[in-house]
């Protein structure tokens, strides 16, 4: 597929530039469940909303719109960033380059995934404006594409948290009412979403980051107190966003009845982590319950839950390796470059803390690039949480919806 210039994502990058908020220490911010009772209120008296915007002009960004919302990603809309090209060069550790073509299954079109993309805006307010820029492109470009082989992909533009807004949130006040746009916001895409495109479809959520607290907001109002709609959830793949359950539970944490998964291709459950190379840091802002991106979903409790991590590459528990694919570096001539066999990957629970523990898994003589902890130890390798395990992660999204088929018939 091409795409023009203007919507075509940037070779070699990782899909975004998220440049290190500093969410407020636990205890700082109690008052924003303030914010969590004004959008489940709002749930309740089934009202929604969501501000009226004027659309990108397609011209300058590609977008497409209905209603209210404006569609970073929608199916068979030209230039369309989550179904681009999924050719790759498969790097081995001895240097040797294969290039590999992927095409979507014939189940892919039974199912549809929503996307909702991490801090990616570097616009100047507290929330973003609507409008598709370069950023967002690349986000879902980089973490969302992949999971065309799998499904139908959508993504609404939402008001985000920018990082400004999160780097210097002002007063608490402004800090929960920012929140509370950017969730309203996504809650009015994924509604519309429901009323005008999935006509009782099963569905995938994917998130990562903001993204992912947005989406624990969203599935906890929305669809874990829906049986009907929760029938529907074929997985949630909700990277460095830290869901959270009661110690030693799958569930009673972020979500009452939506539960962690436990085996290959269980389906309805949550795929969950955020990867470090140890032990996360007392700071960090990953990895540990009540502290950090747990106060962007209100989970604000630090003692009797724990955050999850489910291995993408051994969701029944222990070590394997990672299939990690990354937006292509310039000495490959495709989109994409894989590194098999160069990371291995185990969830660990220390010190309070729970992550997937990310090792390189070769020797010294294997040259190929690896992640560092760029914006430092309490961040962890989590720009890249999702596409250390991106070849990973669409396998375990088909496994789920084999279940789900076997499970309810063929749709």
């Amino acid at each position: 597929m091409r795409t023009s210039s203007a919507r075509r994502p940037r070779p070699g990058r990782t899909g975004y530039d998220e440049r290190g908020p500093r969410w407020a220490p636990p205890g700082q911010r109690h008052t924003k469940r303030l914010a969590t009772w004004l959008v489940a209120a709002l749930t309740c008296l089934g009202l929604s909303i969501v501000p009226t915007v004027e659309p990108p002009a397609a011209a300058s960004t590609g977008a497409t719109s209905s209603g209210a919302t404006v569609w970073l990603c929608r199916p068979g809309t030209k230039d369309d960033p989550c179904a681009f090209s999924l050719t790759s060069t498969a790097v081995l550790a001895s240097g040797a380059m294969s290039v590999h073509r992927y095409q979507a299954e014939a189940t892919a079109s039974r199912f549809d995934c929503f996307y909702v993309y991490p801090t990616v805006s570097l616009e100047p307010q507290a929330n973003s404006d609507l409008t598709v820029q370069q950023t967002e492109i690349d986000a879902a470009f980089a973490q969302a594409s992949r999971f065309s082989q799998v499904c139908r992909v959508w993504a609404p533009m939402y008001k985000q948290v920018t990082v400004e807004g999160l780097d210097h949130p002002g007063s608490l006040a402004a800090a929960v009412a920012a929140d509370v746009t950017a969730y309203l916001s996504i809650k009015g895409g994924f509604e519309d979403y429901l009323d005008r495109y999935n006509d009782g479809r099963p569905f995938i959520v994917i998130g990562h980051s903001q993204g992912a607290a947005m989406l624990i907001l969203l599935l906890s109002h929305l669809v874990d107190k829906d049986p009907a709609l929760r029938s529907r959830l074929v997985a949630a793949l909700l990277m460095g966003g830290n869901v959270e359950v009661r110690n030693g539970a799958e569930t009673g944490g972020s979500f009452a009845d939506i539960p962690v998964c436990t085996s290959t291709g269980e389906a309805g459950c949550v795929i969950a982590y955020s990867s470090f190379p140890g032990t996360p840091p007392a700071a960090s802002v990953f990895g540990r319950p009540g502290q950090g991106v747990s106060l962007q979903s209100d989970q604000l409790e630090t003692t009797g839950v724990q955050v999850v991590c489910v291995n993408p590459a051994a969701i029944s528990g222990g070590g394997a390796d990672l299939d990690p694919f990354f937006p292509a570096e310039a000495r490959v001539a495709t989109p994409w470059v894989e590194y098999p066999g160069l990371y291995r990957a185990q969830c660990e629970h220390a010190d309070g803390a729970t992550w997937l523990q990310v090792t390189k898994a070769t020797g010294s003589s294997d040259q190929r690039p690896v992640v560092a902890e760029s914006l430092g130890p309490d961040w962890g390798y989590h720009l890249a949480d999702v596409n250390l395990a991106l070849g990973n992660l669409v396998p375990d999204v088909a496994a789920a919806e084999a279940t789900w088929l076997k499970r309810h018939g063929d749709h």
